[in-house]
């Protein structure tokens, strides 16, 4: 993290990003739980990496080009932080095979290196919170990854 004379703050590193929207999303599993619309989860997150002084994207309109066609309105993203993350919410009792296919199809696209699919409807954050890479990257200095 970067700090400014002017109090402005700029985030470049992906696990620096990652970590402080799990923080956010962890507090509010635990504050809020389960049994809200996806879009409330997204509005509170939202305002809660806008507080910590994230730049947040919200329904950014995502045009795509696909097989020679250029759609102007291919998806929706639901978060995009500092133009490095993307932020998938769901609000659903177990996510299914698809969500993080769809996660890594969305950073594909948009060529963006790292994506968080997060379920508020799971029963521990754990067991709802799902990185993906999008191709070979160096997270050698990640806090986040078990096992080391």
């Amino acid at each position: 993290m970067v700090h400014f004379e002017d109090g402005g703050t700029l985030f470049k590193d992906k696990e620096e990003l990652s970590r402080i929207v799990v923080d956010c999303a962890f507090r509010m599993h635990v504050e809020i739980g389960p049994g809200l619309l996806e879009s409330v989860y997204e509005a509170v997150l939202e305002q809660l990496l806008l507080r910590e002084g994230l730049q947040v994207s919200r329904q950014q309109i995502v045009p795509i080009n696909l097989m020679g066609l250029h759609l102007h309105e291919g998806f929706r993203a639901d978060l995009i932080v500092e133009n490095t993350i993307l932020v998938e919410l769901k609000s659903v009792e177990k996510l299914a095979p698809v969500h993080p296919k769809q996660v890594l199809t969305y950073l594909r696209l948009l060529s963006l290196p790292l994506g968080l699919l997060i379920n508020f409807g799971s029963a521990t954050f754990k067991e709802g919170c799902k990185r993906i890479v999008n191709g070979p990257q160096d997270f050698s200095n990640s806090s986040l990854i078990i096992n080391r």
